[in-house]
Protein backbone atom coordinates (compact mmCIF):
# COMPACT_ATOMS: atom_id res chain seq x y z
CA UNK A 1 0.00 0.00 0.00
CA UNK A 2 1.37 3.29 -1.08
CA UNK A 3 2.22 5.96 1.67
CA UNK A 4 0.80 9.55 0.95
CA UNK A 5 2.57 12.94 0.91
CA UNK A 6 0.32 16.32 0.22
CA UNK A 7 2.42 19.20 -1.74
CA UNK A 8 1.89 22.43 -1.07
CA UNK A 9 2.99 24.73 -3.97
CA UNK A 10 3.77 23.24 -7.45
CA UNK A 11 7.24 25.01 -8.69
CA UNK A 12 10.58 23.10 -9.97
CA UNK A 13 11.53 21.55 -6.73
CA UNK A 14 7.75 20.24 -5.34
CA UNK A 15 7.86 18.33 -9.19
CA UNK A 16 11.57 17.17 -8.62
CA UNK A 17 10.66 15.71 -5.31
CA UNK A 18 7.51 14.59 -6.75
CA UNK A 19 9.79 12.28 -9.13
CA UNK A 20 11.89 10.74 -6.65
CA UNK A 21 8.70 10.21 -4.57
CA UNK A 22 5.65 9.36 -6.71
CA UNK A 23 6.45 5.25 -7.30
CA UNK A 24 6.21 5.11 -3.78
CA UNK A 25 3.56 7.34 -2.55
CA UNK A 26 0.31 8.59 -3.67
CA UNK A 27 0.45 12.59 -4.39
CA UNK A 28 -1.89 15.11 -3.62
CA UNK A 29 -0.92 18.54 -4.82
CA UNK A 30 -2.48 21.63 -3.47
CA UNK A 31 -2.46 24.82 -6.25
CA UNK A 32 -3.80 28.31 -7.00
CA UNK A 33 -5.43 26.97 -10.38
CA UNK A 34 -6.37 23.61 -11.60
CA UNK A 35 -4.38 24.60 -14.80
CA UNK A 36 -1.55 24.67 -12.87
CA UNK A 37 -2.35 21.83 -11.42
CA UNK A 38 -2.62 19.55 -14.52
CA UNK A 39 0.33 21.00 -16.11
CA UNK A 40 2.43 19.55 -12.92
CA UNK A 41 1.05 16.45 -13.18
CA UNK A 42 1.87 16.07 -16.71
CA UNK A 43 5.40 16.87 -16.25
CA UNK A 44 5.33 13.92 -13.33
CA UNK A 45 3.79 11.70 -15.78
CA UNK A 46 1.94 10.10 -12.72
CA UNK A 47 -1.56 10.67 -11.97
CA UNK A 48 -1.91 13.07 -8.15
CA UNK A 49 -5.15 14.42 -6.70
CA UNK A 50 -5.44 17.86 -7.69
CA UNK A 51 -6.61 20.52 -4.84
CA UNK A 52 -7.32 24.04 -5.02
CA UNK A 53 -6.39 25.95 -2.31
CA UNK A 54 -9.91 27.27 -1.58
CA UNK A 55 -10.42 23.58 -0.56
CA UNK A 56 -7.56 22.34 1.26
CA UNK A 57 -7.52 20.22 4.14
CA UNK A 58 -4.30 19.82 6.11
CA UNK A 59 -5.84 17.09 8.29
CA UNK A 60 -3.68 14.80 10.01
CA UNK A 61 -1.47 14.47 6.80
CA UNK A 62 2.25 14.77 5.84
CA UNK A 63 2.76 18.07 4.06
CA UNK A 64 5.79 19.21 1.95
CA UNK A 65 5.67 22.57 1.69
CA UNK A 66 7.10 23.69 -1.24
CA UNK A 67 6.17 27.72 -1.85
CA UNK A 68 8.57 30.59 -1.86
CA UNK A 69 9.25 31.93 0.88
CA UNK A 70 7.89 35.24 0.47
CA UNK A 71 4.56 33.47 -0.02
CA UNK A 72 4.29 31.96 3.14
CA UNK A 73 2.62 34.58 5.08
CA UNK A 74 -0.09 34.52 1.78
CA UNK A 75 -0.57 30.76 1.79
CA UNK A 76 -0.77 29.79 5.44
CA UNK A 77 -4.00 31.54 6.29
CA UNK A 78 -5.74 29.35 3.13
CA UNK A 79 -4.84 25.97 4.41
CA UNK A 80 -7.62 24.29 7.10
CA UNK A 81 -6.70 22.01 9.55
CA UNK A 82 -4.01 20.74 11.61
CA UNK A 83 -1.39 18.53 9.60
CA UNK A 84 0.71 15.28 11.31
CA UNK A 85 4.16 16.41 9.94
CA UNK A 86 5.01 19.47 7.79
CA UNK A 87 8.33 19.02 6.02
CA UNK A 88 9.70 22.74 4.68
CA UNK A 89 11.99 23.13 1.81
CA UNK A 90 12.04 27.18 2.19
CA UNK A 91 15.21 28.45 2.78
CA UNK A 92 16.46 30.48 5.22
CA UNK A 93 12.71 29.87 7.01
CA UNK A 94 12.97 29.00 10.54
CA UNK A 95 10.79 26.41 12.36
CA UNK A 96 9.50 29.07 14.35
CA UNK A 97 8.12 30.83 11.46
CA UNK A 98 6.55 27.65 9.86
CA UNK A 99 4.50 28.10 12.99
CA UNK A 100 1.79 29.97 10.80
CA UNK A 101 0.64 26.65 9.54
CA UNK A 102 -0.56 24.29 12.16
CA UNK A 103 1.00 20.70 12.72
CA UNK A 104 1.98 18.61 15.29
CA UNK A 105 5.25 18.47 13.93
CA UNK A 106 7.56 20.36 11.87
CA UNK A 107 10.84 19.69 10.28
CA UNK A 108 13.17 21.76 7.72
CA UNK A 109 14.58 20.22 4.90
CA UNK A 110 17.15 20.88 1.99
CA UNK A 111 17.33 19.30 -0.56
CA UNK A 112 18.86 19.87 -4.43
CA UNK A 113 17.38 19.60 -8.04
CA UNK A 114 19.63 16.02 -7.55
CA UNK A 115 16.02 15.11 -6.16
CA UNK A 116 14.54 14.58 -9.60
CA UNK A 117 16.92 11.87 -10.55
CA UNK A 118 16.39 10.01 -6.98
CA UNK A 119 20.34 11.82 -5.67
CA UNK A 120 19.37 14.17 -3.58
CA UNK A 121 21.55 15.26 -0.83
CA UNK A 122 18.99 16.42 1.91
CA UNK A 123 19.68 18.18 5.17
CA UNK A 124 17.36 17.74 8.00
CA UNK A 125 16.63 19.61 11.01
CA UNK A 126 13.46 19.70 13.69
CA UNK A 127 11.54 17.81 16.06
CA UNK A 128 13.28 14.77 17.53
CA UNK A 129 10.29 12.92 17.27
CA UNK A 130 10.05 12.91 13.29
CA UNK A 131 13.66 11.94 12.78
CA UNK A 132 13.69 9.04 11.99
CA UNK A 133 10.82 9.19 9.08
CA UNK A 134 11.69 12.33 8.09
CA UNK A 135 15.24 10.44 6.89
CA UNK A 136 13.17 7.72 5.45
CA UNK A 137 11.28 10.10 3.70
CA UNK A 138 14.05 11.68 2.04
CA UNK A 139 16.12 8.58 1.67
CA UNK A 140 14.03 7.73 -1.30
CA UNK A 141 14.97 10.66 -3.18
CA UNK A 142 18.84 10.13 -2.14
CA UNK A 143 20.98 10.68 0.94
CA UNK A 144 19.42 11.97 4.12
CA UNK A 145 21.49 13.60 6.82
CA UNK A 146 20.13 14.83 9.80
CA UNK A 147 21.47 17.81 11.63
CA UNK A 148 21.32 19.07 15.33
CA UNK A 149 20.69 22.91 14.58
CA UNK A 150 19.41 25.31 12.29
CA UNK A 151 22.76 27.16 11.55
CA UNK A 152 23.74 24.07 10.70
CA UNK A 153 21.30 23.57 8.08
CA UNK A 154 21.73 27.31 7.15
CA UNK A 155 25.29 26.75 5.98
CA UNK A 156 24.42 22.99 4.59
CA UNK A 157 21.84 24.96 1.99
CA UNK A 158 25.20 26.83 0.83
CA UNK A 159 27.11 23.85 0.66
CA UNK A 160 24.50 20.93 -0.63
CA UNK A 161 21.64 22.85 -2.00
CA UNK A 162 23.40 25.38 -4.00
CA UNK A 163 26.33 23.11 -4.59
CA UNK A 164 24.74 21.99 -8.00
CA UNK A 165 25.28 25.42 -9.67
CA UNK A 166 28.80 25.61 -8.44
CA UNK A 167 29.68 22.22 -9.62
CA UNK A 168 27.53 23.32 -13.05
CA UNK A 169 29.66 26.20 -13.06
CA UNK A 170 32.59 24.58 -12.98
CA UNK A 171 31.57 21.76 -15.56
CA UNK A 172 30.44 24.11 -17.71
CA UNK A 173 34.31 25.80 -17.22
CA UNK A 174 36.00 22.87 -17.75
CA UNK A 175 34.15 22.09 -21.30
CA UNK A 176 34.75 25.69 -22.67
CA UNK A 177 38.55 25.33 -21.68
CA UNK A 178 38.56 22.18 -23.77
CA UNK A 179 36.94 23.54 -26.62
CA UNK A 180 39.17 26.95 -26.51
CA UNK A 181 42.13 24.22 -26.62
CA UNK A 182 40.53 22.52 -29.82
CA UNK A 183 38.01 19.59 -29.00
CA UNK A 184 34.83 19.99 -30.37
CA UNK A 185 31.67 20.82 -28.18
CA UNK A 186 30.04 17.77 -28.45
CA UNK A 187 33.49 15.77 -27.29
CA UNK A 188 33.96 18.01 -24.43
CA UNK A 189 30.46 18.18 -23.13
CA UNK A 190 30.69 13.79 -23.32
CA UNK A 191 34.00 14.00 -21.74
CA UNK A 192 32.76 15.81 -19.18
CA UNK A 193 29.83 13.98 -18.21
CA UNK A 194 31.91 11.22 -18.00
CA UNK A 195 34.39 12.71 -15.48
CA UNK A 196 31.71 13.92 -13.17
CA UNK A 197 30.21 10.26 -13.37
CA UNK A 198 33.13 8.66 -12.46
CA UNK A 199 34.65 11.19 -9.83
CA UNK A 200 31.01 11.32 -8.15
CA UNK A 201 31.73 7.42 -7.10
CA UNK A 202 35.63 7.77 -6.38
CA UNK A 203 34.58 11.01 -3.93
CA UNK A 204 31.91 8.59 -1.56
CA UNK A 205 35.10 6.57 -0.52
CA UNK A 206 38.30 8.69 -1.15
CA UNK A 207 38.96 11.82 1.08
CA UNK A 208 39.40 15.00 -2.10
CA UNK A 209 43.12 15.69 -1.56
CA UNK A 210 43.77 11.97 -1.84
CA UNK A 211 42.68 11.72 -4.89
CA UNK A 212 44.23 15.12 -6.41
CA UNK A 213 47.35 13.66 -5.15
CA UNK A 214 46.95 10.05 -6.77
CA UNK A 215 46.16 12.53 -10.10
CA UNK A 216 49.12 14.88 -9.74
CA UNK A 217 52.56 13.37 -10.92
CA UNK A 218 55.85 15.91 -10.45
CA UNK A 219 55.90 18.06 -13.28
CA UNK A 220 52.85 17.18 -15.17
CA UNK A 221 49.89 17.90 -16.92
CA UNK A 222 47.84 17.82 -13.61
CA UNK A 223 50.33 20.08 -11.73
CA UNK A 224 50.60 22.54 -14.32
CA UNK A 225 46.91 22.98 -14.65
CA UNK A 226 46.58 22.69 -10.83
CA UNK A 227 48.69 25.74 -10.39
CA UNK A 228 47.01 27.73 -12.89
CA UNK A 229 43.57 26.87 -10.37
CA UNK A 230 45.36 28.00 -7.69
CA UNK A 231 46.78 31.36 -9.29
CA UNK A 232 43.05 32.21 -10.31
CA UNK A 233 42.05 31.74 -6.37
CA UNK A 234 39.32 29.40 -7.91
CA UNK A 235 39.82 27.64 -4.08
CA UNK A 236 39.44 31.02 -2.25
CA UNK A 237 36.25 31.66 -5.21
CA UNK A 238 34.11 28.55 -3.43
CA UNK A 239 35.09 28.90 0.00
CA UNK A 240 33.70 32.60 -0.49
CA UNK A 241 30.56 31.40 -2.54
CA UNK A 242 29.81 29.27 1.02
CA UNK A 243 30.34 32.41 2.80
CA UNK A 244 28.10 34.67 0.74
CA UNK A 245 25.67 31.65 -0.04
CA UNK A 246 25.29 31.49 4.10
CA UNK A 247 24.92 34.86 4.74
CA UNK A 248 21.88 34.98 2.37
CA UNK A 249 20.13 32.00 3.89
CA UNK A 250 20.67 33.35 7.52
CA UNK A 251 18.52 36.64 5.87
CA UNK A 252 16.03 35.23 3.93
Amino acid sequence: MHKSITFVGNGKMALALAKGLCETHTIEVIGRTMGTLERFETALGYPVKKTLYSSADLSDKKVLLCVKPANLDEVAPLLKGKADVLYSVLAGTTLERLRVIDARHYCRSMPNLAAEVGSSMTSLVGDAEVESQALQLFSSIGSALWLSSEKELDIATALAGSGPAYLALAAEALCDGAVREGLRRDDAMALMRGLFEGFGKLIQTTHPAILKDNVMSPGGTTAAGYGALEKGNVREGFMEAIRAAHERAKKL
